[in-house]
């Protein structure tokens, strides 16, 4: 981007921006930029997102968020599969861009992309840089129990996150907070703090501070299999995995009549002699489920082709004597996490 840490003030009245994204995430940092465009005199040129992906039952092709948000106020989209092509980085350099901000794009960029910009490519990231570099830092975060993430403005190199730190915001994260909901706060988040960098970028007050790797971790992608409860492991680890499996790919256990789900639980005080993955009390409420250390709460479950229920309904459901105590919701165990 520039031969030293500090990224240039700006040169032009109007910073012509290409913005790559895919997910909801991605869209909400578009839309603090559609929002600021006018006072800030962003010119939004190009919009990259992934090409459209089938969903749901018709799988009918379906656009991306950044997508549909795009097309609604009339900036041009593109969607290469990759950049491999030298037509797709041609077209990439006759938008004549000042920056690419790039948020939940998808795809790795190769360094012929990065320096194609005049200012390089930034990054929004769901963390607080060097943890959590990847795939998942927000179900990361939260299934390890980290106390505050936030979001990182970095500058790309051909690293997996590995760029140097541009600006950081911090926040919180509550401990009956689900993934699904940390998601929104850091989407939102996400924008405020593009903005804030960009009028610092405006000022020419942005500077670039290098990771450090000793401090890195790795959040690879959710697999549905991750979701599958090891009741010998504690009630706080198996507590956090369900807030940080929620809304995918939720927390589930095999049972004697198939999977079940479990979309909300918390830790009970108490202790329980009995094997891992007993139900040990039941109330209109909560199913107690003994784990190998502590008391689980389900709250919250669903069972194969059904909708999610409380464990009122799901006591007076067609699965009821399974719910009952001295019952084993765990039809082996699996201790891979």
């Amino acid at each position: 981007m520039s031969e030293s840490n500090t990224v240039r003030q700006l040169e032009t009245q109007s910073l012509r921006i290409i913005f790559a994204g895919t997910p909801e995430f991605a869209a909400s940092s578009l839309q603090a930029l559609l929002d600021n465009a006018a006072s800030r005199n962003y010119d939004i040129v190009a919009t990259y997102t992934q090409p459209d992906r089938p969903s749901g039952r018709g799988q009918k092709l379906v656009a991306s968020p950044v997508k549909a948000l795009a097309q609604n106020h009339n900036i041009p989209v593109y969607q290469p599969v990759n950049f491999k092509s030298e037509e797709d980085r041609n077209a990439l350099a006759e938008l004549n861009a000042d920056l690419m901000i790039v948020a939940a794009y998808g795809l790795i960029l190769p360094k012929a992309v990065l320096e194609t910009p005049r200012l390089g490519c930034i990054n929004v990231h769901a963390s607080l840089l060097p943890r959590w570099r990847g795939a998942a830092p927000i179900h990361r975060a939260v299934i390890e129990g980290d106390a505050e993430t936030g979001i990182t403005i970095m500058q790309m190199d051909v690293g997996l996150d590995t760029g140097d730190m541009l600006f950081k915001a911090r926040c919180s994260i509550a401990e009956s907070q689900t993934s699904g909901e940390l998601h929104d706060q850091l989407a939102v988040l996400g924008g405020e703090s593009l903005i804030n960098a960009l009028d610092q970028l405006d000022a020419g007050q942005l500077s670039g501070e290098k990771q450090d790797d000793a401090d890195a971790c790795y959040a690879s992608k959710l697999v549905k299999q991750e979701g599958q409860m090891d009741w010998s492991f504690d009630a706080n680890t198996l507590a956090r995995k369900v807030l940080g499996l929620s809304p995918w790919p939720v927390a589930y256990t095999e049972t004697s009549k198939g999977t079940m789900r479990i979309h909300s639980a918390h830790c009970v005080d108490g202790v329980s002699s009995s094997p891992e993955g007993e139900i040990i009390a039941v109330t209109n409420d909560a199913i107690h489920v003994s784990t190998g250390k502590g008391i689980l709460a389900l709250t919250v479950i669903q069972f194969s082709g059904g909708k999610r229920l409380t464990v009122k309904d799901a006591l007076n459901g067609k699965y009821s004597d399974l719910l009952q105590v001295g019952q084993t919701i765990s039809k082996g165990l699996s201790h891979d996490g």
